[in-house]
């Protein structure tokens, strides 16, 4: 139908005929995601007319097909105009059933319908004029969350509430800071994640309910709740907290460790779940992390010194299946790493418990230590991986599973792996960092130990010893051999192309400049010392 036929029909007024016209339109523009430009203002008279329409009182299917024809015109940034103003937005929230001065329930479809051109135009427009329709929007929402239990709405409203409130605390930071601090997001949307869970309490921490198989509909929803709260909880392990906003986190930590333990209807669907978990936990104060291994010992969990490490055993699974997998590195690899190196710095437990797994006794001193498929080969290929942020997470965790040692995260890693964290550290004339660790040995296999004086430190393996290149050279031959090396090292590096270093006093890498600059001024007083 062309527009220009549709824009009288709608100017008529008559809902027979406008319900027949837009039906039309719908139908023939349902997959359409680029309009033509010469079309655009007669887009906003045709987006205006709907706005007007649907201020009188029309039956349901009338009001559906025309928030269904706004849902398909929103999607042109260049026609937002007639949505985004504050009349437009209200008038949208009110179809929803989440404006604040008119809290009526429409038909399903009205409110689907309505909610999906919301979600549009959220993500879509950056005027300005619609910021206190959008905080009224986010009090409605929520109000329309704490209805969810009572069974109020249909799966996807519910749905399509929670992905509102996730646009709208991930796009608008002002919103972020109402719902967190006004409307005590976390405390709502915990209670709305548990809810949609169907969990029993044993105490405050510790979840009664046996981890289980979650529905599909469930999983949708328990992911977008997650969401919200990474967004409303995005700094707050770096502000101050008191006690009622300290309680309120480790209740949601103890309900994410439950989390951790439930599995969807497919692996993928399963580690999507996970992954929004574990991002949520690394948002989380760090003191508020012993939540996750509150839980007693009990059957069938994993026991080590007497302490229940079902929590840190699912990260450590975790981390590997997304070390399989290969996909969205950063994204699944980085959370994980951050959480397991916090918890092994402030849990003896958990840090040994991880240690056993990752770095278990050396045995295998013949291949290079990113070599194989144990977890601890992987993590070592990740130490020269081309992104700075996974290189420098995997390094930190096997550092702090050697308890910060130099001495022994080179044996692990090799010397040539471990150099881009050790002179980040000032460690490269080794050392170590300081830490509060245990004092418990570093027991060495009988192979290791028979193997270690032939292992090539830089490469963290044995290697045979090659032949002496010198050998048969005469001592003139030497000297011209090492006058064209230095040569070639004077040419290079005054091109530019490399530039020699020293470490420093500091146990940095610094330029070989400077170090010979300071030798030389501390030369004659030297010298004079001497003479007298």
């Amino acid at each position: 139908m062309e527009l220009s036929t549709l824009v009288a029909t709608v100017e008529t007024g008559q809902q027979d005929l406008v319900l027949k016209g837009l039906t039309l339109y719908n139908q023939e523009t349902s997959q359409c995601f680029s309009f033509k430009n010469e079309d655009v203002e007669t887009r906003k008279v045709l987006g205006t007319l709907l706005i007007q329409l649907l201020e009188r009182d029309l039956q349901p299917p009338c009001q559906a097909v025309c928030l269904e024809t706004i849902r398909i015109l929103s999607r042109d940034k260049s026609c937002l105009g007639p949505f985004v103003t504050l009349s437009g937005l209200k008038m949208l929230a009110r179809h929803a059933g989440i404006d604040c001065s008119s809290p009526q329930v429409a038909e399903p479809e009205v409110m689907v319908e309505s909610l999906k051109c919301l979600c549009n135009l959220v993500f879509s427009s950056t005027e300005g004029q619609q910021r206190s329709a959008e905080a009224g929007i986010v009090v409605g929402l929520a109000r329309r969350l704490k209805l969810h239990r009572e069974g109020s709405f249909t799966h996807e409203v519910r749905f399509l509430h929670l992905r509102l409130m996730f646009l709208l605390t991930a796009l608008r930071v002002d919103v972020r800071q109402q719902l967190a601090r006004e409307l005590q997001g976390v405390i709502l949307m915990t209670d709305a994640l548990q809810e949609i869970l169907g969990v029993q309490w044993k105490d405050s921490y510790e979840v009664a309910s046996d981890p289980r198989l979650l529905p599909r509909q469930a999983m949708e929803l328990a992911m977008e709740t997650l969401k919200v709260l990474f967004n409303i909880t995005f700094d707050s392990n770096r502000q101050k907290t008191d006690k009622e906003d300290t309680a309120a986190f480790r209740h949601l930590g103890a309900l994410l460790r439950y989390c951790l333990m439930l599995k969807g209807d497919d692996k993928d669907t399963t580690v999507e779940f996970h992954s929004h978990t574990v991002n949520l936990l690394g948002n989380l104060p760090f003191r508020c992390l012993d939540v996750l291994l509150s839980p007693k010992v009990r059957p069938g969990c994993i026991e080590y010194m007497g302490v229940n490490l079902d929590a840190p055993s699912m990260l450590l699974d975790f981390l590997e299946q997304s070390l399989d997998r290969g996909l969205k590195m950063k994204e699944n690899l980085t959370p994980a790493l951050n959480l397991l190196t916090q918890s092994a710095q402030v849990h003896q437990q958990t840090r040994r418990y991880l240690r056993a797994k990752v770095l278990p006794p050396l045995r295998d001193v013949k291949n290079r230590p990113e070599v194989g498929e144990h977890v601890r080969n992987k993590l070592v290929r990740l130490m020269t991986h081309m992104d700075t942020d996974v290189k420098h997470c995997a390094a930190e965790f096997l550092f702090v599973l050697c308890k910060e040692n130099v001495t022994r995260f080179v044996k692990y890693t090799g010397y040539g792996n471990a150099a881009g964290l050790l002179a980040a550290r000032g460690l490269m004339a080794g050392g170590r960092a300081g830490g509060n660790y245990s004092e418990d040995e570093d027991t060495d296999t009988e192979e290791y130990k028979e193997a270690k004086a032939n292992i090539n430190p830089v490469t963290g393996r044995v290697e045979e010893k090659p032949p002496n290149p010198l050998d048969g050279m005469t001592e003139e031959q030497k000297e011209d051999e090492a006058m064209k090396l230095v040569d070639m090292f004077t040419k290079l590096s005054r091109q530019q192309v490399i530039q020699p270093m020293a470490v420093g006093p500091d146990g940095k890498l610094t330029s070989l400049d400077g170090v010979m600059h300071r030798m030389a001024e501390r030369s004659p007083s030297d010298s004079s010392s001497d003479m007298d």
